[in-house]
C-alpha cells in the first residue's frame, strides 16, 4: 500500500464518516437485499422489504441462542437460504474460554473483505504517524485445527479462516503486514513448535521487521516470556544454521530449514545484546532496531498484560488493534498515538449496520459497575443518534447471516469523528462475581487485582496472571481468587494481598452482604509457576487456537478440567480478616 493509497483510504474514510447516516441506511439496504430470501428473515415477516423501521419492527433483537438452531442446520449441512441469500460455507468457532465450549459463528467472504477496510483503514492512519517502507512483521499468529462438520462445513476460528485465504494474503501484502514466519509456521500443528520458529524466523529477518504483532497482548507477552527461556537455543540455531532438535514437526522442519543459514555474526550480535539487557527490559527494540510499534488488541481482558508488555517494549509504542469479534468488526483505531488505556475506535459506517441500547444505571445504583445486568434498557438507537459520555451495548447486523445480534459488550461513546462515533470499550456486559446480590465484573476484579497487586511491587514481585472462582461448597460463599507470581512471597505479605483484594470489591451489594457475613471471606489462592501455561495447553488440546485464547477471568463450575488444574496446582491459601468476620 503506497502513501498515496494510504491517503485515499484516508479519504474515502473522511468521505463515509461525514454521512455516516445515509451510509448505515444504504449498507442495511444492501444486507436485506442479498438475504431478502434468508428463511430467518421471511419467518419473521420482513417481506423483502430494506428499510430500517420495517426491519426493526419486524426483526426482533437475538443472541446467539436464538439463531443456535438455524446455525445448527447449516452446520448439519442444509445448504438451503437459511440465514442467507448464498449457502454458508466457513463457520468461525469463537473462543469459548468461559463456559468450555465454543460457539459457531457463520463466516464469507463479505466479512472477509470488511475485515481488510478495517484493517487498511487503521493502517492507513498508522502509517500517517508510524511511516514504514517495505519490510516484513514479526506475527505471532497461529493457525487451529479444522474441523468439517457433518454437513460438510469447514469450522475454524475466525483468524485461521483469514490466514488461510488468498485474498487475505494480498490485501496483506499490500499494508506491508506479510509475516516472517512461512505458512508452515502459522499452520503448523503444535503451538510450541510455531512460537520457536516464530521467533527464529524473526531473528533471521530482524533486520527488515518494522513491526511486532499478535492478535492478543497476552500472546505477545507469552512470546517474549518464550524467548526468555530458548533464546540460547535460537542462537546456536542462528550459528550452525541447523534448527533444533525440539522443532519434530517435517512440514515446519522443512520450510524452516530453507531459510535458516549459518550464520556466526547475526547469532553474536543477538548474544551480546541479550546479555547487556537488564532484565530483559527493551529486548524487542533492541533486537528488532527498525520496529515502529508493538500492536495487538491491548484493551479489555488484555488491560493486565499492559505493564509487563511495556516492559518488554522498552520505548517502542503500544498500539492497540482494531474493535471487533468472531461475530464481525466494529471499529478501527483512527489515533495510534493515543495510549491502549486511552483508545477509542471510530465505527466504519459501511462494514454492518449497527445499532445501540441505551444502558442506565437505576437512581441510587449510579456507583455500580459498568456490567451490572440491572441496567435500565432504552430502546436502540441508531449509529448517529448516540449521545457523548452515555454508555450502550452494541448490536450488530452483518452480511453474513447475523440480524440485530447482541454482541454483549458495553461501550462509552468518547466522540464523533464526522457524523459516526468513537467508542470506548468498557467491558463484557456478563457477570463475573456474583453470589447474592453482589454483582462483580471482569472489570471489577482487574481493578481488584490491580490495587492488591500494589502491596507486591516493594518486594519486587508482579502478579503473572489470575483467575477467579466463586466457592458455594460452603454457606455462606466466598469469592476465591488465584494467583500465579513471578517469585515466592511472604505470608505476611500474601495476607495483606488477600485483605486488599477482598477491600477493593466496592459494589455496595457486595460490601453490605460482608459486613453481615451473608458471603464469606475472600480467599487468595497462589498457585505453582506455569499453571496458566497447561490452562493454555489444555485449551489447545480441545481445537482451540492461541491466538484466541483469553485466561478465562472467571471460572464456571461446568468447566471441571480447568478447575481441577487451578486444584491440583494451589500451593498456599489466604483468608481474608479485612471485615473482621
Amino acid at each position: 500500500m503506497t502513501i498515496c493509497s494510504c491517503e485515499e483510504t484516508i479519504d474515502e474514510f473522511e468521505m463515509l464518516t461525514c454521512d455516516a447516516g445515509r451510509v448505515q441506511q444504504d449498507t442495511l439496504k444492501k444486507i436485506l437485499d442479498i438475504n431478502a430470501n434468508a428463511e430467518y428473515l421471511q419467518h419473521f415477516g420482513l417481506g423483502g422489504r430494506t428499510d430500517a423501521e420495517s426491519f426493526k419492527s419486524c426483526i426482533p433483537l437475538c443472541v446467539h441462542s436464538d439463531i443456535d438452531p438455524y446455525i445448527q442446520r447449516i452446520v448439519d449441512g442444509d445448504s438451503s437460504p437459511v440465514i442467507t441469500g448464498n449457502p454458508i460455507t466457513s463457520l468461525s468457532l469463537s473462543s469459548g474460554t468461559t463456559h468450555g465450549k465454543p460457539k459457531f459463528i457463520p463466516f464469507n467472504d463479505e466479512l472477509l473483505e470488511t475485515t481488510l477496510q478495517i484493517f487498511r483503514t487503521s493502517y492507513a492512519f498508522r502509517n500517517r504517524e508510524y511511516p514504514i517502507g517495505q519490510g516484513k512483521a514479526l506475527q505471532f499468529v497461529y493457525g487451529s485445527k479444522q474441523v468439517v462438520t457433518k454437513g460438510g462445513i469447514l469450522a475454524t476460528t475466525a483468524t485461521t479462516n483469514l490466514y488461510r485465504s488468498q485474498r487475505y494474503k494480498e490485501g496483506m501484502k499490500n499494508i506491508q503486514s506479510q509475516c516472517c514466519s512461512p505458512d508452515e509456521v502459522i499452520f503448523g500443528p503444535d503451538f510450541h513448535q510455531s512460537l520457536y520458529c516464530h521467533l527464529l524466523c524473526g531473528l533471521i529477518y530482524s533486520e527488515e521487521v518494522h513491526s511486532v504483532f499478535s492478535t492478543f497482548a497476552h500472546s505477545l507477552v507469552h512470546a517474549f516470556q518464550t524467548f526468555e527461556e530458548v533464546w540460547e537455543d535460537l542462537c546456536a540455531d542462528i550459528r550452525d544454521g541447523v534448527l533444533s532438535k525440539k522443532v519434530t514437526a517435517p512440514s515446519i522442519r522443512e520450510a524452516v530449514s530453507k531459510i535458516l543459514k549459518p550464520n556466526p555474526e547475526l547469532a553474536d550480535s543477538i548474544y551480546k545484546k541479550c546479555m547487556a539487557l537488564s532484565n530483559w527490559y527493551g529486548v524487542i527494540p533492541a533486537l528488532w532496531p527498525n520496529a515502529k510499534y508493538a500492536y495487538g488488541i491491548m484493551t479489555g481482558s488484555m488491560e493486565p498484560y499492559l505493564k509487563k508488555l511495556r516492559h518488554y517494549a522498552g520505548h517502542l509504542p503500544l498500539i492497540s488493534a482494531d474493535y471487533g469479534a468472531s461475530e464481525g468488526w466494529v471499529g478501527s483505531n483512527i489515533n495510534p498515538t493515543v495510549p491502549p488505556e486511552q483508545v477509542t475506535y471510530a465505527v466504519l459506517p459501511h462494514t454492518g449496520y449497527f445499532e445501540f441500547i441505551p444502558l442506565e444505571k437505576p437512581i441510587g445504583d449510579e456507583t455500580g459497575n459498568s456490567a451490572s445486568i440491572h441496567y435500565i434498557e432504552s430502546d436502540p438507537v441508531g449509529l448517529t443518534e448516540v449521545e457523548v459520555g452515555k454508555i450502550y451495548e452494541v448490536v450488530i447486523t452483518n452480511f453474513a447471516g447475523l440480524y440485530r445480534y447482541r454482541l454483549g459488550d458495553v461501550v462509552k461513546i468518547a466522540g464523533f469523528h464526522n457524523s459516526t462515533p468513537e467508542l470506548q470499550f468498557i467491558c463484557r456486559r456478563s457477570l463475573v462475581l456474583s453470589i447474592n446480590i453482589d454483582k462483580n465484573t471482569e472489570k471489577d476484579l482487574q481493578l481488584a487485582v490491580e490495587e492488591a497487586s500494589k502491596l507486591l511491587e516493594g518486594e519486587k514481585l508482579e502478579v503473572v496472571d489470575f483467575t477467579s472462582f466463586v466457592e458455594r461448597s460452603s454457606d455462606p460463599g466466598r469469592y476465591v481468587i488465584f494467583w500465579e507470581l513471578s517469585a515466592d512471597a511472604s505470608d505476611e505479605v500474601l495476607s495483606s494481598c488477600a485483605n486488599a483484594l477482598d477491600l477493593a470489591f466496592i459494589d455496595a451489594g457486595y460490601m453490605g452482604s460482608r459486613k453481615i457475613n451473608t458471603i464469606a471471606p475472600l480467599e487468595l489462592r497462589i498457585l505453582r509457576k506455569g499453571t496458566f501455561k497447561e490452562i493454555l495447553d489444555h485449551f489447545l488440546s480441545l481445537g482451540g487456537a492461541v491466538s484466541q485464547f483469553k485466561t478465562p477471568r472467571f471460572v464456571n463450575p461446568s468447566n471441571s478440567k480447568v478447575l481441577q488444574i487451578l486444584s491440583r496446582n494451589v500451593t498456599q491459601s489466604y483468608f481474608s480478616t479485612a471485615y473482621g468476620l
